[in-house]
């Protein structure tokens, strides 16, 4: 039997090596997807958490960067999940679901919006503004300033500043990042137009076949509820009862069964915790079904 001194000394050695390890692999061996183009918020929120070095792979769409995990053509994916300000994800969460990927990581970008244009062009010239709905909505106050301007819907904000750079038009901007602009050489007509000053996106950080997380803070789950009375009362009963707090509750149709719905939520702790592992336990005893999408450590903004 270990002595308590010996057991401390081995969890530092082990704990030394995996840090080591990890380091090794994110220098030599990360490709990390993310959707969108280059200059992409989620590319910045790649950067944030990998650093500046790493290589990136820009893909079409969130289905592509789940599938890029899944096959392997990627080593990570980091994918939006929720807006500060315009609330969650939903396509995000249903893959979530559907694939089996392991949340490995969290990060919080600041988003702060700027109007683009090509070179010749002027607040004045503006006619038509392109960025993602999202984008768009979180630029309410300032847009409403211009009722003349028209709104187009793009699929990304990045995408929105290379076809204002290919256009060559004076009448057409985009938003995105100040960064975005630096990437497609576009100049900044106004910085910082988002309504909100604290205006943050929160992504996850993907992986296949993930080590435990060091350290690991937080938890990601979803469930369904049985549909009885008070079942979803209970289902919370399971943590209530041994003290887990929850920090995000939400809820999705699930699309393959009309009229059915899944639960999305967050609580403090891992799932290798005392409390945390017999509250999932009796939640699996519980609900109609549950699926732990990981434990990571909680980012702040």
């Amino acid at each position: 039997m270990c002595t308590p001194t010996v057991s401390v000394r081995r969890e530092k050695v082990r704990n030394t090596l995996f840090r080591v390890r990890r380091v090794i692999r994110l220098s030599k061996d990360v490709l990390v997807g993310f959707q969108g183009v280059r200059g992409a918020y989620s590319e910045d929120a790649c950067f944030k958490y990998f650093g500046k070095d790493i290589k990136t792979l820009p893909l079409p769409d969130f289905s592509s960067v789940f599938e890029a995990v899944e096959k392997d053509k990627v080593t990570h994916a980091v994918v939006p999940i929720e807006n500060s300000t315009e609330g969650s994800v939903a396509q995000v969460n249903d893959l979530l679901l559907d694939h089996d990927l392991s949340i490995s990581g969290e990060v919080i970008v600041p988003v702060k919006h700027a109007l683009l244009a090509y070179d010749d062009a002027t607040v004045d010239t503006i006619r038509e503004v392109l960025s993602h709905p999202q984008a768009l909505g979180q630029c309410r106050k300032f847009l409403s300033n211009h009722p003349g301007w028209r709104l187009t819907p793009a699929y990304d904000t990045a995408g929105s500043a290379g076809i204002v750079s290919e256009a060559k038009r004076v009448d057409l901007a985009a938003i995105a990042s100040v960064r975005a602009a630096g990437v497609y050489g576009l100049k900044v007509l106004k910085e910082d137009i988002q309504s909100e000053t604290e205006n943050y996106t929160r992504f996850f950080v993907l992986e296949k076949n993930p080590s435990p997380v060091q350290g690991a803070d937080k938890t990601s789950m979803v469930f369904a509820a049985k549909n009885v009375p008070g079942a979803l009362h209970r289902c919370l009963g399971e943590f209530a009862s041994r003290n887990v707090n929850l920090t995000k509750l939400e809820s999705r149709p699930r699309r393959s069964k009309p009229w059915v719905y899944v639960f999305y939520a967050d609580f403090e702790g891992s799932i290798d915790e005392p409390n945390c592992h017999a509250a999932i336990g009796g939640l699996i005893k519980t609900a109609a079904f549950v699926k732990i999408l990981g434990s990571y450590k909680k980012a702040t903004p």
